[in-house]
Parts: C-alpha cells; structure tokens; sequence
C-alpha cells in the first residue's frame, strides 16, 4: 500500500509507527514540511519547543537518558545542527538512543559550494563523525525504511544517536510512499557457555568479588541484584551505572565505599560499563591500561565486542547484560557466597564518614535526597555540588541520575533536565547547577513556563566557575583569569520569566523550599547563595589514592 505524502509526512509517519510521543524542535524554513505534519498529527505527537537548537537536543538526550526509550529532535542544518552538536556528543558519550532529523540546502545545490542558505562544507559527513549512524534521505518514498533503519541503529547493539538529513526541496515534494515500518531490532548474542562456565569458575574462586555497572546495566537492575545477593558482592558505579542496585540498600556501594574495599577485591565484574573506576580513576588516568593491575581477575558482561580488546577480561561474555547475568546465575547454582559482610559494611561506613568534609555541599546534597522519593530525578551538573554527587548523593532507582559521562559537558543540565522532567511528568525532577552553567542556557526559563514543564532547578550560585578558579588558585600561583563571574539578580530573572522564584543560604533554608516547591509541580527557580571560594574539593573523593 502506498499513499501521497510529502517527505516531511513520510518521516513523521515513520516516528509514528516507531512509538514517539514527544519530539523536541525548533521550526525552519529548510524543516517546514515536517513540522507541518507534526501539527497535522499533534494527537499522536507531542511537538516541544524551545529557544536555542543546543536546548532540543539537550531535551531529546533527556528524555532517551532518563527511560531508555529513543528521544527525538529536529532542528534546521548548518548553524541550527552545528547548534546541537554537544548533545550528540554527550548521547554518543552515554550510550543514549538518540534521531536527530535535520535538513539540508536543495538536492542541486549539495556539494556544489555556491553557499546557498544554511549550507555547511559536508553535513552528511560531520553528522558521521559524531554519532554512530547517519544517512540522507533522497526522496519521499524512501523515508519509511530509512526512518525505521535510523530508530534500529539507535537502540540495537549498544545504543547512541543517530541522524538523518532530508533536502529542502525533497522535504516538501510529494510521491507515493509506501507504508511505514516499525523498527526490528538486532537479536542479542546470546552469551557463549563457555565463557560464562569460566567465569562462574572464577566467581567460585573469589574471595572478595565487586560488580561495576554503566549505562549498559540499567535496564538490568533485578537481574544484577539478584547476582549480587547470590555471590555476596557489592554493587558500585561512578556515573552511568549509579542506581542499578540501591546505593541505599544492603548491595549497593558508593564509588568511594567501593575504593575503600577494593585492595581486598581479588575479581571485578564489569558489567555493561567501562570501569572508569579502577582504570582511570584510582590511578594514573594518563596510564592507558589494557588489564586490571594488582592480579586481579575480571569479567565483563557487554553488548560490545570491541570492549573486549580495549579491556582485556578473563572471562568475556558478550551479550546483552540481563542475558548474561540471568546466563551466570544459572551457572552458579548451589553456590555458597564468602562472607564479606563485615569488610562491605566497614568501607561503606568509612567512606561515609570520610566524604561529610566535603562542604557544604554533602549537606546540600543530603537535603535533596531527603526531599525527593526513591523514584524521583536528579540531574547533575559540572558544579560543586554535581561532582559531589558523584559519591555523596546515594541513587535509589534505575535510570534516575543523569549525568554527562565522560563528556562533561557544561551547561548541558538545565535544558537536559528539562527533557527528562517531559518525559516523567508525575515525578519529581529536580536540576542542579552552578551559576557557569546555567547561563549557557537560561533562556529555556521560557520553555519551561510555556509548556509547563514542572522541573525544580536549584542553582548554586558562588559567582565564579569554582573549578578553574581553584585551580588557578592552587596550581597556577592564584593568577586567576576567566574565573570569576558578574550574574544577574536570579529572583528578578525568575519573576520576569514568569516562574516562582526563591533564595536561600543554607541547607536548613533550601529544605522546606526545596519540599515546596517538589510539591507544588510548577516552574521554580532556586537559588542557593555560597561565598566565594568556600566550598570543600571533592576530588579527593573522584581521583582518590591509596588511603588504607
């Protein structure tokens, strides 16, 4: 069956058929077909605006970060996606699904040079470098199976962004065009038994097991919680895996507790992450290392074959993560776990007594936590108080601390958080960020007031970007230079955009605003005023050294 559509009408048809409720967009000439038929099917679609392009694909990485489903934008090409590219970069960096649909100049135009408007030397090829798939769509009929191919791309295997570009032209012309396709997935690999029968072997062996999760464990927190009360090994993750198993329960560590017991781990199992941890982070991060150190035995569960060589694991099972921990559990029945108890529980009250010098902002941290409900979204920033979080704030749920990875990208939180609070609209979201990186985006005040998006942001203002300028301080003979920052007045800019608007100056103070504003569900604006230059480093605590 085929029908009569533009190539705007094709592609939305396409999103349809793929399950998209939300795309987050800024309309263009060159993108003025499908926006049309988003508003054509605004019952079937939900069409987010927003006032810089950089904030739709910080909104749709949100969005596909905080559920796992993929998050979608559309923006003009050239400046309009040059304008996005950190959020492609940060969803490349997390393993995020991700479409990016962009235009392009008119198909006689392309390649030529005559810079016709928007027109960048080689878009196709720059959307290649960033992100795992891209492809052009070439006229109206081909946009169902291309479409299809692009929501494929980005959620089999190991997940990420992709992107497909549709000329001016060719977006408003009209053919007939066949039905749209709904994506089929990559079947997993199923995980080879006998690498998982050597790696139950070595788990029998281990005296002292840790499991280290990421971004590819989230979707697998019963199956990897179960496997940690199995073989009596904690749980830890420093960015992408926080959450899997509850950092607050009896399993889950934080990455510091984690430090703290890991001269006693004789096997790490790595399971959907990179183990950032112990490869970089508790050693020389210069040091490229391809096995662990100290004799250590390890496993990795990953959907990535390549993760394989750029680590080398005794034993690897490549596979999806719930396939492979069910896989290992199997494999381990009947085994009696070692008693670990007393060595887990110490590194954990140790680690929690060690980080409460990082302040004020572990008291910061403990009021939000405090506040918000196990299930509720905290998304950090590259703040004082969001490197806190790193170890200090304990995530209770899957998929419900959203960070950057190893991109760190500043500025991103705000209109990230933006994007998650869509997608979870009866949950509590809250944003927090410095002073720096809220201002990369503070117009999108406007965006969330116009569309109602009830996320609460807290911004810690010390008027500086308190990183460089303790470093400057401290390394660079105090010759400070891009460091300290002249702000606006934050409860003026709160009222003027037309959302509620608070200061506070202590952990005591931000408390009952803080539950106040969770509860009320509206636009709200925090500030949380911190002298300058007074807040504790918490690197310590992320780059940590031997301390036993």
């Amino acid at each position: 069956m085929t029908r009569l559509m533009t190539g705007g009408e094709a592609i939305v048809s396409g999103l349809i058929a793929n399950g998209v409720d939300t795309v987050f967009g800024l309309p263009g000439a060159q993108m003025y077909p499908l926006f049309d038929a988003l508003a054509q099917n605004a019952d079937s679609i939900r069409t987010v605006g927003a006032r810089h392009e950089q904030a739709c694909g910080y909104m749709a990485f949100g969005y596909g970060r905080s559920t796992g489903k993929v998050g979608v934008y559309s923006v003009v090409p050239g400046p309009g996606l040059l304008n996005t590219t950190a959020a492609l970069a940060t969803g490349w960096g997390c393993n995020t699904p991700m479409v990016c649909l962009t235009g392009q100049i008119p198909s006689a135009f392309i390649g030529r040079r005559r810079g016709h408007l928007h027109e960048i030397a080689d878009q196709l090829g720059t959307l290649k470098s960033l992100v795992k798939w891209a492809e052009r769509i070439e006229r109206p009929a081909d946009a169902p199976a291309l479409v299809a191919e692009a929501f494929r791309q980005a959620q089999s295997g190991r997940p990420g962004p992709v992107a497909l570009e549709m000329a001016w032209d060719t977006m408003a012309s009209s053919e007939d065009v066949p039905e749209a396709q709904e994506a089929v997935l990559d079947k997993a690999p199923n995980p080879d038994p006998s690498v998982v029968a050597e790696a139950a072997r070595l788990i029998r062996s281990a005296r002292c097991p840790i499991i280290m999760t990421g971004s590819g464990a989230q979707h697998a927190s019963a199956e990897i919680t179960g496997l940690a009360e199995l073989i009596g090994a904690p749980v830890a993750a420093f960015r992408g895996g926080r959450g899997v198993t509850d950092e607050a329960g009896p399993w889950g560590l934080s990455s510091y507790a984690a430090f703290r017991l890991y001269e006693q781990c004789d096997l790490v199992i790595g399971i959907g992450t990179r183990l950032e941890m112990p490869t970089m982070r508790w050693g020389n991060m210069m040091a490229v290392m391809t096995r662990l150190d100290g004799g250590r035995k390890l496993i990795r569960i990953d959907i990535d074959p390549q993760e394989m060589i750029r680590l080398e694991a005794d034993a690897g099972i490549v596979a999806d993560s719930a396939d492979g921990v069910s896989a290992l559990v199997a494999a381990l029945a009947g085994h009696r776990a070692p008693d670990n108890w007393a060595a887990i529980e110490k590194a954990r009250t140790d680690a929690a007594g060690a980080i409460r010098v990082v302040q004020p902002e572990m008291d910061y941290l403990d009021v939000i936590r405090g506040v918000l409900p196990p299930d509720g979204l905290l998304v950090e920033e590259l703040c004082q108080a969001g490197f806190a979080s790193y170890f200090g704030y304990p995530v209770r749920k899957p998929y419900t601390y959203v960070s950057t990875g190893f991109q760190g990208t500043l500025g991103y939180g705000f209109p990230t958080a933006l994007g998650v609070k869509v997608a979870h609209p009866d949950k509590p979201v809250v944003s927090i960020i410095g002073d720096g990186g809220f201002l990369f985006g503070v117009q999108e005040l406007a965006t969330a007031v116009q569309y109602g998006i009830g996320l609460v942001t807290v911004v810690f203002n010390n008027e500086a970007y308190g990183n460089v300028r303790r470093d400057q301080e401290q390394r660079y003979g105090n010759r400070l230079i891009g460091a300290d920052l002249v702000n606006p007045d934050f409860l003026a800019l709160a009222k003027a955009f037309g959302l509620d608007g608070f200061r506070v100056s202590s952990p005591q103070e931000l408390r009952p605003v803080l539950a106040a504003a969770v509860a009320k569900g509206v636009p709200a604006l925090i500030e949380v005023k911190v002298a300058r230059g007074s807040e504790a480093a918490p690197w310590p605590f992320i780059h940590p050294v031997k301390a036993y």
